[in-house]
């Protein structure tokens, strides 16, 4: 044995003879075990209520492409040809108008209609779930679009409202009734009361994701943050480089000793190199891991902000301003027909065009990023696939051409997916897989981050241990990405 070993020594050198020998003694230890299997939980059965719920808002998103269409395009124009009848007194102009506007407004009314009825009932559905959570990250989540189903239904219902006063200011002015005028007034004070509503609700998201930013912002930059832990972690892989170095130099020494214990002395020699090869090798991924994970940090603080950002445009744009200004050509529309018989005031048309292009901009922009996500989650499925998970095969351009029209399919697979998952990663506990290595400093700033986005124990009604503890409990992982994901695209 100590000849074979001397042989190898010789030929090899010590580090290839240390590793040998101590896979040699590692060899049986990985025999007889069983991989544990992973059971898979069948999903509840949907009820009746969901299955009408499903197909409602498949419904009701089959619509918006049409009812886009005609906020941003038909309406404003019946407004202008509306404005150069009265001006002309052109009967003729007055009652085609009149047809079109009582389509138009009949279309917006069936739309309007279904969905408050589609967010009526996920606002039940979330407000039951946020009772049989009670707290969490579950509940959380069911808590927020509980509310936030509850005002879309309470405005969808006003808007309804003034949606069925639009139709009899139409219908009045097709059949040339005596009380148009007060029909157009109605319907101008019932189209200013939503649009302030709706402008007001956007302020307040504007308020909510501004917050937000400032909040992640505070956290400052992850690599300066993080700068004098890496540099401890990197005077730790120096050491154990310098260790590990020493013991193969001490390894050298005992092949040239003479005597019967020779061949034990060397054995424990290449079992102290082996030791600090392996303490040196530790420190190394140690040190690389919080490398990558400091750069996964800053990469997700970033896309963070990014989204906030954007949803302040959004919301700016399109509902504070667009609303308001809609909500203005209301008040105009109001203020004609009371003083002047119909909405001959050009000032209205401005108004009512200026506001619905603002907010028809603002839908076809997120249209247009929604289809294209779409199309990349197809195409492309390996760019937000999870790490260590082999993604789905890619579709055809064709194949993802027509799931990219898909416009009632939300993206499943897509970039805020994916960092809602690197979020989880880093934050949660050293029970969850891939968050083992992660160090306390990193997973405190992942944390903070949490904190940041609304996702906090005060969020969920935990106390701060039980909040940690559900960050380390596997079965909370989805409920926990779902979560980060919502607060994500929120503000």
């Amino acid at each position: 044995m100590e000849h074979a070993v001397l042989r190898m020594q010789s030929g090899a050198g010590n580090r290839a003879t240390a590793a040998v020998v101590q896979r040699a003694r590692g060899m049986d230890k990985g025999k007889g075990k069983v991989p544990e299997a992973g059971g898979g939980s069948a999903g509840a059965k949907r009820s009746y209520r969901d299955e009408i719920a499903a197909l409602l808002d498949r419904f009701k998103k089959s619509l918006d492409p049409i009812d886009t269409f005609i906020k941003g395009v038909q309406t404003p124009t019946n407004a202008g040809f509306t404005q150069q009848a009265a001006a002309a007194a052109n009967e003729g102009l007055k009652h085609s108008v009149a047809a079109s506007g009582t389509s138009a407004v009949s279309e917006n009314l069936l739309a309007e209609v279904t969905g408050t009825v589609v967010n009526g009932m996920d606002a039940y559905k979330n407000m039951k779930d946020a009772k049989k959570h009670e707290s969490g990250a579950g509940h959380h989540t069911a808590r927020k679009k509980t509310k936030v189903k509850g005002a879309d239904t309470v405005i969808g219902a006003a808007g309804s409202a003034g949606y069925s006063a639009g139709i009899a200011k139409e219908v009045t002015k097709l059949h040339k009734a005596a009380n148009a005028a007060v029909a157009s007034e109605a319907s101008g004070i019932a189209s200013a009361s939503v649009g302030a509503i709706k402008a007001v609700r956007a302020a307040f998201r504007v308020g909510g994701a501004a917050s937000k930013y400032k909040k992640v912002k505070e956290l400052g930059d992850p690599h300066l943050v993080h700068a004098q832990s890496l540099a401890r972690l990197n005077e730790s892989r120096e050491q154990a480089e310098w260790a590990a170095a020493e013991a193969y130099v001490a390894l050298d020494a005992y092949w040239d000793h003479e005597g019967q214990e020779r061949l034990e002395l060397v054995s424990q020699a290449i079992d102290a190199a082996w030791e600090a090869t392996g303490e040196a090798r530790d420190a190394a991924e140690s040190l690389q891991r919080a490398e990558r994970d400091v750069e996964k940090l800053n990469t997700v603080q970033e896309y963070a902000k990014k989204k906030q950002l954007t949803k302040i445009g959004k919301e700016a744009i399109g509902g504070a301003l667009g609303e308001s200004t809609k909500a203005a050509a209301g008040v105009v529309t109001a203020v004609a027909a009371g003083t002047a018989g119909l909405a001959s005031n050009p000032v209205g048309w401005g108004l009512a065009g200026a506001g619905a292009g603002l907010v028809l901009g603002v839908t076809l922009y997120k249209a247009l990023r929604a289809a294209t996500k779409r199309y990349e989650e197809a195409r492309h499925p390996e760019h937000w696939a999870p790490e260590n998970e082999t993604p789905a095969e890619a579709s055809s351009r064709t194949e993802s051409l027509q799931h990219a029209l898909k416009f009632w399919q939300k993206v499943s697979k897509g970039e805020r997916q994916a960092m809602a998952r690197e979020i989880y990663t880093l934050a949660a506990g050293p029970a969850i897989k891939g968050a083992s290595s992660t160090t306390p400093e990193m997973r405190d700033s992942a944390r903070a981050l949490l904190i940041a986005l609304k996702s906090g124990p005060t969020n969920h009604k935990l106390e701060p241990e039980a909040w940690a503890a559900t960050l380390n409990d596997p079965a909370k992982t989805t409920g926990w990405i779902k979560e980060i994901a919502e607060q994500l695209a929120s503000g």
